[in-house]
Formats: structure tokens, sequence, C-alpha cells
């Protein structure tokens, strides 16, 4: 893609000699003299890179560098200004210009500064078009569901993203798509161009799970040789999100809790107070209630992260959901494992209304994966829908099913060799080799760091 510059200088000989340098390169070069000029040419076109002047006949490169901001706050600005308004220039750095050059010239100095800036613009611009496919790919809309009970969540989840909330709690059993709704919670809120962090409470030990939310100090423990930010506080400003938050370790439940109260904490092995301003989202499948009244989770905890409950209802609660994700699981694996598999027969839909889904949509969608990738036909069938625990990968018993040997076998060996398996079949892709194994993908890089294979 060509480059576009705008060259602001009332001087000929200067615009000429930039003008130049600048087409050699390629670039396409628009050059003005003066401020009003200048406001004409950003109103009209975009650039990714300005040259503006400080001293201009009808005003300021101050006031135009204020209204390109206005107009394009991606574009960087190169201040041209002579010694003496050094001043001048360190102003409109403040006003967001990228550097200035100074007059007369250096001009490998000029190109040098302008290859720099032309980075940023490219690196901003990049960063912009990434937050608007992600916003386009977590909008509500795009999660699929007509039922009654699905456009009622699709209601308080838009409601509760635009609002100041700081806490929600997301309650539904496994595979209902906790995890979606906290991102879609994130980036249709204000929060969205900041940072989404998550993790699976379960994946980690208490000690490491503690660092990981809250960071350490250097010398905190064994291990601990660099200071290390947790992910509270990579996460200021925008979201942190809580799987299987029942199942955190009493001892640390405390912790969260006067995080949750006070919005600051200490890292491990730390004095010092730290402040962010955070949305938590916890999830879990686990019964709260019966956890609170066994003592393994904190009611004062639970409280504080009930703030907002949103109930994820199961599949077989879904109605005809069902039908509208089976088509979409089998476009989507159709595409990806290049099949030209077009529509779902009537006695698999019957096949798959019937079923009950303990294992919700991320069950419907394995199943359907399973079935696009063995079928050999453009249809998937009742034959190509295998549900229950045949579904699963694993072996059944007699056929090949994994027995210890008289004299013992070495778990992590075979812990081991099973990682190395599962990668090798999806060509590394931890996600999917963490599925093969029926794991998160936390829980599957804690094991691959615990046996020393990353």
């Amino acid at each position: 893609m060509t480059v576009r510059v705008l060259i602001v200088e009332d001087e000929k000989l200067i615009r000429w000699s930039l003008r130049q340098k600048f087409e050699a390169r390629g670039f396409d070069v628009t050059d003005v003299e003066n401020a009003t000029e200048a406001r004409e040419a950003i109103s009209a076109g975009v650039y990714d890179l300005v040259m503006l002047d400080y001293k201009l006949p009808d005003g300021t490169g101050l006031d135009v560098l204020r209204d390109i901001r206005k107009i394009d706050d991606d574009v960087v600005v190169i201040m041209m200004t002579a010694y003496s308004s050094i001043e001048s220039a360190v102003d409109a750095m403040k006003l967001g210009a990228y550097d200035y050059v100074t007059k007369p010239f250096d001009m490998d100095h000029v190109l040098r500064t302008a290859d720099k800036a032309l980075e940023t613009t490219k690196l901003r611009r990049e960063v912009r078009e990434l937050r608007k496919q992600v916003h386009h790919d977590y909008a509500v809309g795009k999660i699929i569901g007509e039922d009654k009970c699905m456009k009622e969540l699709f209601d308080v989840i838009d409601r509760v993203a635009k609002s100041a909330a700081s806490t929600v709690m997301l309650r539904g059993g496994s595979g209902t798509g906790k995890d979606l709704i906290a991102r879609v919670i994130h980036y249709n809120s204000e929060r969205a161009p900041r940072p989404f962090t998550n993790i699976t409470c379960t994946a980690l030990s208490e000690t490491l799970l503690e660092s990981e939310l809250f960071g350490h100090e250097k010398g905190a423990f064994t291990d601990a040789r660099t200071t290390k930010k947790g992910l509270f506080e990579l996460a200021d400003g925008g979201t942190i999100f809580l799987d299987e938050v029942g199942d955190m370790p009493i001892g640390l439940q405390a912790k969260l809790l006067r995080f949750l109260e006070e919005k600051t904490f200490r890292r491990v092995g730390g004095t010092k107070e730290i402040t962010v301003d955070v949305r938590v989202i916890s999830a879990t499948n686990r019964d709260i209630e019966k956890a609170i009244a066994d003592g393994s989770f904190r009611s004062d905890l639970m409280y504080r992260l009930n703030v907002i409950p949103i109930y994820l209802p199961a599949l077989h609660e879904r109605g005809n959901d069902v039908r509208l994700l089976a088509n979409h699981f089998v476009s989507e694996f159709s595409k990806e494992f290049r099949k030209s598999i077009v529509t779902i027969g009537d006695d698999a839909y019957e096949k798959l209304m019937a079923y009950h889904w303990p294992g919700n949509v991320r069950e419907l969608r394995n199943v359907l994966e399973r079935a696009v990738l063995l079928s050999l036909k453009d249809t998937i069938t009742a034959e190509d829908i295998v549900l229950g625990p045949r579904a699963s990968s694993a072996p059944e018993a007699g056929d090949g099913q994994v027995s210890i040997p008289e004299d013992g076998l070495d778990l992590r060996e075979l812990e081991a060799t099973l990682l190395k398996q599962a990668l090798e079949r999806t060509n590394n892709n931890q996600s999917k080799a963490a599925k093969l194994l029926n794991l998160s993908r936390d829980a599957f890089r804690y094991r691959l760091e615990k046996l020393g294979l990353n």
C-alpha cells in the first residue's frame, strides 16, 4: 500500500527538498504552504505521516496539530522547528506529535525519524483493525441462539456490558459458553481497548495461582528470580475472567475478597499497595451453595462476586437452537477440513434433537467435528452422529484400553507420551491438543511446564 505524506511548510525550497526525498522512496506526497491548506488537505484525505512546520503564515503548527488530532488520531506528526523554538516543539509533543526535527535539516536524520514514525502509524492502524475485528467477532448479535431464554440472556449481557458493574458471576453447566460470554461482555464495554485476561483456577497450585493473579517480587520464593506483574495488574482498566472460581483454594479466597473490597493488593513477597481498576467476571459450574455449606468456599466472597449473576441455560433448554448450532458447526468444520459437506440429514437432526446434551454446546461441537472429519458423504447422517461416551476419543474396554502392567508403570512418562501424541496429532496446536485430552488450555500448558515439555 502506498504511503501518503503531507508536508506543511511555507518555505518553498524546504518543501521541494522534502518532496524529492519522499518521492524517491515511492511515497505519495502532498505539500501545502499554510495552515488553511493543511486543514483542507487533512479533511479531504487520509495521510500516514505529516511533516508540520511550527511557524506558518496564518497560524502555528500547534493549532494545526490540534485539528489533525480531532480528524485522525492515528496519523503521526513530526514537527519542524528552528533551534530557537525547541520549547514549542516540546509543547507539540505533549499534544501528541511523534517527534520533532530542527532546521537546518540533517536529511538522513529526517528520513530515519520518518521511517520510525511510519512504523508507529502502521502499528496503530493494525491495532485499530484488530480491535474492530475482535469487537465484530464478539458482538452480542454474533452469539447463535433464537430461543426465548437466549434472547433474554442477550438483553442482560448487553446491559451488563454497558454498565459500571465491577463484578459479574456466570453460572451454568460445563460447556454452556461461559468463556465466550465473558469475552462478549468485555468487548462490548468501555473497557474493550484495555486487556482481557483469563485464568482457570483449577489449573495451578495455590502458590502458583497466587503468583499468577497478584504477581511476585524478586526473591519472594526460590524460583522468583525477577519481579513479575500478576494478571490483575496487567488487566488494569480491563477485565479479568476467573474460570472455575468455585475451586479456588480457600487460603487464596481471603486475598481475592480483600482485593474486591479495596481494589488494592500486594504482590507475593511485597509490601507496596498496588491499586488497579478491573472488572472481575467469575464463572463456575460447581454448586457454590453446597461448597459454602461444607466450608470449602467463603460465603462473603460469594456475595461479593455474585453482585450481578447471569445464568447460562443448558443446551437442552434451548429448543431449536440445537439445529442452528449444528448447522453453524458443520459449516465451520467443512471449511476447516476442506470437506464438501453441505447439509445435515433429517435422521441426523432427529438424533441430535432427541439427545439430552449433558456436555452442552461444547459436546455438540465435538460431536459434529468428529462427524464432519470422518464422514465420506456430502450429507451428515444419523450414522455419523456418535453420542455419549463412544463419542470421546478414549479407547473402549478390550480395544487398546490402557491397563497397568504387572510390574507397574511411570505415570509421568505416560502423561508425557499422551501430551506429545496430542500435540503431534494437532500439529502443535495447544488448544486443539488440550481438547483431545478433555483439558482446558491452561491445564494443558501447566502439564507441559510441569513435565518440562515446553
